[in-house]
């Protein structure tokens, strides 16, 4: 396994929408054992494989206190949402900031798990909200993108200087 190189807002990058996993195979799952590597490293609950520059529809959370849960999500379609809840949302891809932004309370998803069998299951509180924050990812969206403009300007600044800084 290997640590990847988390990509940072405003990185044009993480705009890009990620294609579908056509069939789950040795590099699909090499990808979702370095992004849960790299994730629980970063720390973080949540990792989409566009923050890391693939850009296939793979998700890894872990909302676990040990972090012995893993959950692998190949191609998450929601496909019921009902009742909202606002959060405090952090980014790794935004290190340093979180926002509250407001997202369903409990969802419904299918997806293909890491062995290639398409799941349904239902999600409520913070595992729905954080497979709503990845999902954003595999569609070019980031929290700030929930945000003012204003604020997601101040932000956008912010790290840029800090990644000059740090350059």
């Amino acid at each position: 396994m290997a640590i990847l190189n988390i990509l940072e807002f405003p990185d044009a990058r993480l705009r890009t929408v990620a294609k579908p996993i056509k069939n789950v195979d040795e590099r699909i799952v090499k990808y979702s054992k370095d992004m849960l590597e790299t994730m629980y490293e970063a720390p973080g609950i949540g990792l989409a494989a566009t923050q890391v520059n693939i850009h296939l529809q793979l998700i890894v959370i872990d909302i676990s206190d040990q972090k012995t849960k893993p959950i692998f999500l190949i191609n998450p379609v929601i496909i019921k949402a009902e009742g909202k809840v606002e959060t405090s949302e952090g980014c790794l891809s935004i290190p340093g900031y979180s926002e509250p932004i407001i997202r369903y309370e409990n969802i419904e998803y299918e997806a293909l798990n890491i062995s290639g069998r398409e799941i349904r299951e239902e999600a409520t509180g913070l595992l729905a909200v954080c497979i709503q924050h990845e999902m954003d990812h595999l569609q070019g969206k980031l929290m700030v993108d929930h945000i003012s403009s204003t604020k997601r300007q101040l932000i956008r600044k912010k790290l840029l200087k800090q990644q000059k800084q740090h350059a």
